[in-house]
């Protein structure tokens, strides 16, 4: 079987890739796979060493290769035909592309646009609601398949490895994200959170989950910068040693152990103070209790999915023209998080709009502390998502289906 997919940022890698890659290579070990990454706001760049370190079998391409296949040239290692291209993050647009130029079956992940529902083989749909969806858009209902949400499986086996030291048993774990301005501005926005939760109880475990996609020199940048001045935020160091990297305070009175298997230290960790994204789903499929931040303070720094993401390149107006727009979208919706979304309720404590890191402090304090609603919360998340367990092989089942 030859598979070429499109994938995009951290959570499309790690949440659906990942788990996708595994299956699929466990049931056809002679698979063929090419990875192509598209062109995306959320994309670090550091997505295909990721791949190439985890799946060396696989034939893995950054952006700027993918797009001279667009421009028509000679690419090694990618075949003139696949049998099956699959959308597995970014703009649609890449894949229909790369189908155009590689032929064979065309399948979709969650998504589509009804200009492309004539020639897709196969919809991937992560529930009933998703495929009725991918069904109103103009897809077969025959050939729209169920398999549910990759993210599940990602985090069931991140979730097994064995714990880092400084793992906060019982105490905080920080995730700032892995986007730009999450890591520039975050990380000092939370280090600033966990100072103040420090100050009130000054034996708290409390660490820091930075994502793999994130280089530890936009960590230090972040840390001495202080983020931007409406985040409120303390400039700190980063303490990097033989044993480990930390985040620590100017005066050294306070470190804060950094730790990159985020969903093995979230389950050992009594709360995980986390922004929207991939991350929360995963959390959820293992029961961790979770505090959600939306800080809008400093909005037109915020990705938007689209073209409204570059309205603050307009001069004099576009910032002002972003900042209102992003915020607007912001109190559109009453939730935030996947998880929350899904129950119809908030099983994930959400803070929205613009936050200060003592705020943050004192709402995570009084989570941590509030031994009903964490065991309460935790069993509400690690039932949501059940059902999805085992997309990942269903997906690579289908897959093999569609070839055929």
């Amino acid at each position: 079987m030859k598979i070429a997919i499109t994938c995009n940022g951290p959570g499309e890698t790690a949440g659906w890739l990942r788990p996708l890659l595994r299956e699929l290579y466990a049931i056809e070990p002679a698979a063929e796979v090419h990875v192509c990454y598209v062109p995306d706001d959320y994309a670090t760049g550091a997505e295909p060493e990721f791949v190439r370190t985890l799946f060396p079998q696989a034939h893995v391409y950054d952006a700027k290769t993918y797009l001279g296949t667009i421009l028509g040239r000679s690419i090694a290692g990618l075949p003139e035909t696949v049998d099956v291209t699959l959308y597995l993050g970014g703009d649609l647009m890449h894949a229909a592309r790369l189908h155009r130029k590689l032929r064979g079956k065309f399948a979709t992940y969650r998504f589509t646009r009804r200009k492309y529902a004539r020639f897709t083989e196969r919809a991937f749909a992560i529930d009933a609601a998703n495929a009725k969806d991918l069904i109103a858009a103009g897809i077969d209902a025959a050939r729209v398949m169920v398999t549910g949400n990759l993210a599940i499986d990602g985090a069931l086996t991140e979730v097994s490895a064995a714990p880092e030291p400084g793992t906060p048993v019982d105490g905080i774990l920080f995730m700032p994200g892995s986007r730009g301005y999450e890591v520039h501005h975050l990380v000092p926005f939370f280090f600033t959170a966990a100072l103040a939760i420090r100050h009130e109880h000054p034996n708290m475990p409390i660490a820091f989950g930075i994502s793999p996609f994130t280089k530890m020199e936009d960590v230090r940048a972040a840390i001495e910068a202080g983020g931007d001045e409406r985040v409120f935020s303390k400039r700190g160091r980063l303490i990097e040693t033989p044993d480990g990297s930390a985040l620590g305070s100017l005066d050294g009175s306070q470190t804060f152990p950094i730790l990159r298997n985020t969903l093995a230290a979230a389950s050992r960790a009594r709360l995980t103070v986390a922004t929207p994204g991939t991350k929360i789903i995963e959390l959820a499929a293992i029961g961790a209790p979770v505090l959600s931040c939306t800080p809008t303070n400093a909005a037109e720094l915020v990705t938007i999915n689209g073209p409204l993401t570059y309205v603050d390149r307009i001069p004099f107006i576009g910032r002002p023209l972003k900042r209102l727009i992003a915020t607007r979208i912001s109190k559109r919706f009453r939730f935030h998080t996947q998880p929350n979304i899904d129950a119809g309720r908030e099983i994930v404590r959400e803070l929205h709009g613009t936050l200060t890191p003592g705020r943050v402090a004192r709402v995570a304090l009084e989570r941590w502390g509030d031994s009903a609603w964490l065991a309460e919360s935790s069993k509400a998340l690690r039932g949501l998502y059940t059902e999805h367990v085992g997309a990942a092989g269903r997906m690579a089942r289908g897959l093999l289906e569609v070839q055929g």
